[in-house]
């Protein structure tokens, strides 16, 4: 809630959210996340080509704990399923399927500032928390982009051209806008 009509939130600027205005992101559906390192360093590894013409990811220690990481969220968020997922030098890309089984439509909460719990924002930043906690313990540099992307997936469609996206995203990495050394078309 503003604190007036000036924009400000506790007497101070805030930025508005990146999530759709009014949804509900502990509902029931898929949705396609990209979560950032800070100012796009590459802190999980870089994208190799194996003996069979493969382009894939050869993850650093933090990006190996970034697979390890997403791999866990249905152990902290049982209300979540995973489906495609990707990580690359500087971020990664997955779905994360909300599933639960006794949510109805009168549960409908739209999303708002303040603690989270049981949605998408929550899945994030316990996956966050979790990156960087095993970065500071273990003395690595590292940082995340403070936000992250959200897309809230519709249809069947719509699913599968992410799936894709997701699934070749590597060998599509000298062309991809993140990275500062490819060749942008």
């Amino acid at each position: 809630m503003n604190d007036d009509n000036t924009g400000k939130f506790q007497g101070q600027y805030r930025i508005a959210s990146a999530r759709l205005a009014g949804y509900d992101y502990g509902a029931n559906g898929m949705y396609f996340i990209t979560i950032c390192t800070k100012e796009r360093q590459h802190f999980f590894g870089e994208i190799n080509t194996n003996a069979d013409q493969q382009c894939a990811l050869t993850p650093t220690i933090i990006g190996q704990r970034a697979i390890d990481g997403w791999l866990t969220i249905p152990q902290y968020a049982p209300f979540a399923r995973l489906d495609a997922f990707q990580v690359m030098p500087n971020h990664l890309h997955g779905i994360v399927w909300i599933c639960k089984s006794d949510y109805t439509d009168t549960d409908w909460q739209p999303n708002r500032f303040g603690v989270q719990r049981q949605n998408l924002p929550a899945i994030v930043q316990g996956f966050k928390a979790g990156v960087t906690a095993f970065a500071r313990k273990n003395d690595i540099e590292f940082g995340w982009l403070s936000r992250y992307y959200d897309r809230i997936i519709r249809n069947d469609d719509e699913l599968n051209r992410i799936r894709h996206y997701i699934e070749n995203n590597p060998a599509n990495w000298h062309q991809d806008h993140n990275n500062p050394d490819g060749m942008f078309m």
